[in-house]
């Protein structure tokens, strides 16, 4: 239901301001005078958002928005078609949130100020493209493009994922192998090697590992406590806005995965900016959601100079080149885009062309790692069944 400001005044007068639910502003008014209170002024609240709701899964969404278009397209006026899409809906979050947005429409608020008020399940893009599209004529269109938009993103994100699992597997197991070795294994070995050690004449590789052993098992509280208090610690700097920036500069510069951080947040920005655009949202509000898209802080203060450039009259291209952190190539496409006022349309492109090159350098170096943990899982047991058969072989030796 609509939210409606109000100020009214009480039995002894005093006078009093808030904000009531209602399905009509007649309603709002029957609200306040069965609780006693003399309405003065009562104004739909457009700005309000709602609280009580969570996420959607991207891929909900998708649907939800390219059914939509399709039956606005097919003529079902917007209140039957919000009806139909909550009933075959399966999320119940997105179910409330489909009625509540149809009764608001029906109260005679636009789709887009009724979306605005679920910031949690409708995203800033989402919003204002179906703004544009709304005033512009062309809402079906906007839903459309919304729901591939949000298709590709849930694709890109779980393609991502996919080649990091398995390596991100291989280190857990890996872990967990070797402290299982280190805590329950090879103290077992300690007593055989008492006598070597008191005679000076045990290998310094074996004395080493049963040093690590001893300590895991005496201090791994205190091991523990640390490891605790620093993800503390690095989580609560991350959370600043200078942690934010070391973490954003970090994955950019990284020597392996920095590229591929940097040419996944340059596609996010450049496909949300492009889509903004060829919807018809001006090119400063299409700036200022595109620069969150990207995901990167560091990108998103170079989009926010730019944007001051482009305010000032200047072309983007020029602005987001001084940066250094736009690849060479997308600053000279942006550039001849912007001459030729292509800018909406080559900015998809760029997006395609970066996401296709990163997938590819993604695998190459999934590729890559997988192998080198593997290795690193073997050097480290192969280390640890050396220096405790050296011991037991230098000793059937001597005997």
């Amino acid at each position: 239901m609509p939210d409606f400001a109000y100020t009214a005044r009480d039995l002894s007068g005093k006078k009093l301001t808030g904000v009531i639910a209602a399905n009509s502003e007649r309603d709002a008014v029957m609200q306040l005078g069965a609780k006693s209170l003399f309405p003065l002024q009562v104004t739909a609240s457009k700005g309000a958002r709602t609280k009580s709701t969570r996420r959607v899964p991207g891929q909900a969404m998708s649907v939800f928005y390219i059914q939509l278009a399709s039956l606005l397209k097919s003529g079902v006026p917007m209140l039957r078609a919000l009806t139909v899409l909550s009933q075959q809906s399966k999320n119940k979050t997105l179910t409330h949130v489909i009625n509540e947005v149809k009764s608001r429409v029906e109260d005679g608020e636009s789709l887009g100020d009724a979306m605005a008020r679920f910031p949690k399940v409708f995203s800033d893009i989402a919003v204002n493209m179906v703004r544009a599209g709304s005033e512009g004529g062309f809402l079906e269109d906007s839903l459309e493009r919304i729901g591939g938009f949000i298709e590709q993103q849930e694709d890109l994100k779980g393609k991502t994922i996919g080649a990091l699992a398995y390596p991100g597997f291989i280190m857990c197991v890996g872990t967990v192998v070797v402290v299982v070795l280190l805590v329950f294994f090879v103290p077992k070995f300690e007593p055989l090697f008492a006598r070597m050690r008191d005679n000076g004449k045990l290998p310094a590789a074996t004395d080493m590992l049963l040093g690590v052993s001893s300590f895991l098992q005496a201090y791994w509280w205190v091991i523990a406590g640390v490891i605790t208090l620093v993800l503390v610690g690095v989580r609560q700097f991350l959370e600043t806005e200078r942690g934010e920036l070391v973490r954003d500069l970090v994955k950019i510069k990284s020597p392996l995965l920095g590229n591929i951080f940097l040419n996944l947040a340059v596609a996010r920005f450049c496909r949300v900016l492009g889509t903004l655009l060829s919807n018809g949202v001006p090119i400063l509000r299409s700036l200022e959601i595109s620069r969150h898209a990207a995901g990167n802080k560091i990108l998103s203060d170079a989009v926010v100079q730019a944007s001051e450039d482009v305010t000032a009259g200047e072309k983007l291209a020029r602005p987001l080149a001084a940066s250094g952190h736009f690849p060479q190539t997308v600053v000279e496409m942006l550039a001849v885009a912007e001459e030729s006022n292509t800018l909406d349309k080559v900015l998809v492109q760029i997006s395609d062309g970066l996401e296709k090159t990163t997938f590819r350098r993604l695998e190459i170096a999934v590729r890559l790692l997988e192998p080198l943990m593997l290795l690193i899982l073997a050097g480290i047991v192969m280390f640890v069944v050396i220096a405790l058969m050296v011991p037991v072989l230098n000793s059937t030796s001597a005997l």
